[in-house]
């Protein structure tokens, strides 16, 4: 067994695809030959991906693969056979076709395969060289890549077409020392790949597919894998901001930069620049955004997290002398800035508050109406959730304000250029403006969290915009039929709907969800509540999944449809500690066939002791009527451990009830007794979780 190098040489690829692009043609093609045979068991493959090319390098990789054995089916014994036992013409028609002609129907074997009895052969498939597998496995990785946009591109003869993501002008495919003769892509296999376009060997024939990656950065200047590209930016990236006495700010802020980088350069080299510090005048994030996003360049910051002015570039290029390149960052980078510092001191001559009338011509929602129409809908709702928080009946109705000033951002020149500083430019603006601090910091937060993960508002003005920010949109929207459906989520429902759950449970907040639903739809004619508020049972199940509980605990709760999402935890949490007890299996299928009871029968009202008449039926009433209240108190006072595991005591009861009395009597009267007893029953048994779901 060798080593087998494939190799896709291309124009520049699409950066933010890359390294998706590499794995999933190294992926595609240790598949398909691990399918085929071809690759021992401890085959390992490497992918390789830069801007011009894609690679694999798979190690283990046999010649041709061996003869072996398989399996034909042909067809039902019915058919293949007639009543005399010989051989139909359809099943000698089968025989030929697999290579099987001549072969004794009586070394047939037979086998029940779904409804039929079947006949079935043996067959020696023979050796297969890897060229031709390698063909086939090529074929389909390159089908399978998950190419964002394909291109259309005529061959060097003029007439033929091919489609990739980019055009590709070279194909190395060496096994061991061997050339495979294989081709696509219109081009033909070869052992040359090459180097750097600028400052590496053009031409490298490789003399066998193991010297590849060292010969890629010995002579062609060329970083071939990404995860080793990566790294060594990484390692640059760290060594220049402590030579500058900086720090490069948290890495999950500068992440996605380091990968695409990483996918547009083969020679990485570190440089530093700086710009005048009285860019450092207009927020930071201005300044950061246009320098990550727009320049791709690293901001340095100080020890307490400041922006500072200096920036280091990633660069293709390793000249002897690099004070052009340097310089020529900070040429390019100064009217970037420059600009950002012209939207900053321009947005300023505008209260914020005089921008609300404009955002009448900013159109929210064909259906829904503007933006500034949505705006009042805000402040109400935000108005009335903020009465329901804490300090909302004693504290001044911010909310309203805060409402208010919190999209008019988006007619600014920044966020115009901009739009990822929605709420932080506002929260700028409104500072400059002399706003009330709550005002300021529910302008910004309004927005939290975007992602997962990310911070939650702070304080009950921040908490009350945000909520209504996420509540409106998800009842305007569903009213409107604009529901989430597969992996479509246009308007962002689901993570919408996810920071309507983090709010609510992480803060701890005592708001009825319910009650939130009917006032957000209100002004859409409370169209859809129901399908909203599963929506979002379903995104809580998702979350608290996460959270490490199993499925049956959680459907324990969320079928419930609990209001108080700020208690869900604490009741699985007692669903947990209840499931450890030697009683809640018994209970659990108990709760099962009193649900499954109720349900057939129907539940009953009140219970009439006078009625009993076995002594199981007053034991199990006692039992009930002593637990009740116990259970009660402790819901009441959010003890939800102590309620459920206090129904242990229960057990002994339901067990001998359901071992002697029949629900069902043919007295009516006792019948609808028991069914009201055992309706009193489940209620207890319900009261923090349907434990009937543990049955499950």
């Amino acid at each position: 067994m060798k080593t087998l190098l494939v190799e896709l040489l291309t124009e520049e690829l699409p950066p933010k695809a890359l390294q998706r692009l590499g794995d999933a043609l190294a992926s595609g093609v240790e598949t398909g030959l691990r399918k085929r045979g071809f690759l021992a068991e401890d085959c390992v493959a490497t992918a390789y991906a830069t801007p011009r090319r894609l690679a694999v390098r798979l190690s283990g990789v046999r010649a041709a693969t061996e003869p072996r054995t398989v399996e034909v089916k042909l067809m039902p014994v019915a058919v293949g056979l007639g009543a005399d036992g010989r051989p139909t013409p359809a099943l000698l028609k089968k025989l030929a076709a697999s290579g099987l002609e001549g072969t004794d129907p009586a070394s047939l074997r037979r086998r029940i395969d779904g409804k039929a009895e079947t006949l079935f052969a043996d067959a020696v498939a023979p050796s297969v060289a890897l060229a031709e597998g390698l063909q086939a496995a090529l074929e389909e990785a390159i089908a399978g890549l998950p190419i964002p946009k394909v291109m259309s591109y005529q061959l060097a003869d003029g007439v033929t077409t091919v489609q990739f993501v980019r055009p590709a002008h070279g194909l190395v495919a060496l096994h061991g020392a061997d050339v495979v003769k294989i081709s696509v892509l219109g081009l033909a296999a070869g052992r040359v790949t090459h180097g750097h376009r600028f400052q590496g060997a053009r031409d490298i024939a490789l003399a066998n597919a193991d010297e590849y990656a060292g010969r890629l950065s010995a002579e062609g200047g060329v970083l071939a894998g990404f995860a080793e590209r990566r790294a060594a930016i990484l390692e640059g990236l760290r060594a220049g901001a402590a030579r500058e006495g900086s720090t490069l700010g948290p890495e999950g802020d500068y992440a996605a930069l380091l990968d695409e980088v990483t996918a547009l350069v083969e020679m990485p080299t570190v440089y530093a620049g700086r710009f005048e510090r009285e860019f450092l005048e207009v927020p930071q994030e201005c300044l950061i955004l246009t320098m990550r996003q727009n320049q791709k360049y690293f901001p340095l910051f100080d020890a307490e997290g400041r922006l500072t002015e200096r920036f280091l570039v990633v660069s293709n290029l390793r000249p002897a002398d690099p004070s052009r390149i340097v310089q020529g960052n900070e040429r390019v980078v100064r009217p970037r800035l420059a600009d950002a510092r012209f939207f900053f001191d321009t947005d300023r001559k505008t209260k914020l508050a005089e921008r609300v009338p404009q955002l009448e011509t900013i159109v929210y929602h064909g259906k829904l109406g503007t933006q500034l129409e949505r705006v009042e809908r805000l402040r109400k709702l935000a108005t009335r959730i903020q009465m329901k928080l804490p300090r909302g009946a004693t504290g001044m109705p911010y909310a309203d304000r805060a409402a208010l000033l919190a999209k008019a951002d988006l007619v600014t020149l920044m966020v115009g250029e901009f739009p990822e500083l929605q709420g932080i430019m506002g929260k700028y603006y409104a500072a400059a403006d002399d706003e009330e601090p709550s005002v300021v910091r529910a302008i910004e937060q309004h927005y939290w969290p975007r992602f997962a993960g990310d911070h939650l508002p702070d304080g009950d003005v921040s908490i009350a915009v945000a909520l209504a920010d996420r509540l409106d949109a998800l009842a305007g929207l569903f009213s409107i039929g604009q529901v989430p459906t597969g992996d479509k989520d246009p308007f962002g429902l689901r993570r919408a709907a996810l920071g309507v759950i983090r709010i609510l449970a992480e803060r701890g907040l005592d708001i009825d969800f319910h009650d939130l639903v009917r006032l957000a739809a209100e002004p859409f004619g409370g169209k859809a509540t129901a399908e909203l508020e599963d929506f979002v049972y379903d995104r809580l199940r998702g979350y608290l999944r996460e959270a490490g509980f199993t499925t049956n605990q959680v459907e324990a709760v969320v079928c419930q449809r609990p209001a108080r999402f700020d208690q869900v935890r604490a009741r699985l949490e007692a669903v947990v500690a209840f499931a450890r007890l030697p009683e809640s299996e018994a209970l659990a299928a108990a709760n099962k066939r009193v649900k499954n009871i109720l349900d057939k029968s129907g539940r009953s009202g009140e219970v009439d002791p006078s009625v009993f008449s076995q002594d199981e039926e007053r034991r199990l009433h006692g039992a009930i009527a002593k637990l009740t209240p116990l259970v009660d108190e402790r819901v009441s006072r959010a003890e939800f451990e102590p309620a459920l595991v206090s129904l242990a005591g229960v057990r002994a009861d339901v067990d001998a009830f359901f071992d002697k009395v029949l629900v069902n009597a043919e007295d009516l009267a006792v019948r609808a007794n028991r069914l009201a007893l055992l309706t009193g029953l489940e209620r207890l048994l319900n009261r923090v979780a349907d434990i009937s779901r543990l049955a499950a």
